[in-house]
């Protein structure tokens, strides 16, 4: 488990499902993810069968969505953080910036990662400009990048964060914080 100040990421385990769906049923959530989880149980445990290395997301001790770790190269020390989902209630409050600030200090602090990536649909408004703000480097798009809801082609933004420039992430992150 990773904890701070208001958020809690919880392993996910089998428990969260029910209570995840729960809160999934707002189609903004699911704008920009490969499945449409809001659509059908179906569909949402599809989202969740895809779901390795992921974490319950609360905030103030409430469930408000999903995040996670994916594509781990142990072997070159690079991790991604995505597949991540929040509940529009939660939109504005720090409950994504604190989960991010969680996931890359774990990752870089306590499993010496020298690479954290994140990708993003390139046409995602609202993604971009928070991943640019951790701050991220952009480092492209790469083009028909991936298949998403029913075959759509998808363009990707790539970002990252290096073991190099955590030192600043880290304070900008804690002073967005306010710790």
């Amino acid at each position: 488990m990773l904890e701070g100040a208001h958020v809690r990421l919880e392993p996910l385990e089998e428990r969260h499902a029910d209570a995840l769906w729960a809160i999934a049923d707002d189609p903004r959530i699911w704008r920009w993810m490969r499945y449409r989880g809001n659509e059908s149980r179906d569909e949402f445990d599809r989202w969740w069968s895809s779901v390795d290395m992921g974490f319950a997301h609360y905030f103030d001790g409430e469930l408000v969505g999903h995040t996670s770790f994916l594509n781990d190269r142990p072997e070159d020390r690079v991790v991604e953080i995505g597949n991540t989902w929040v509940d529009p209630r939660a939109w504005g409050t720090g409950a994504n910036t604190e989960a991010k600030y969680l996931l890359l200090r774990h990752a870089f602090e306590d499993e010496g990662y020298h690479r954290v990536e994140f990708k993003t649909d390139a046409a995602n408004e609202r993604s971009r400009p928070a991943l640019a703000n951790l701050p991220a480097e952009f480092e492209g798009v790469f083009r028909k990048h991936m298949l998403v809801q029913g075959g759509k082609r998808r363009d990707s933004a790539w970002y990252a964060v290096i073991d190099d420039d955590w030192a600043a992430v880290k304070a900008n992150l804690e002073a967005r914080l306010g710790g």
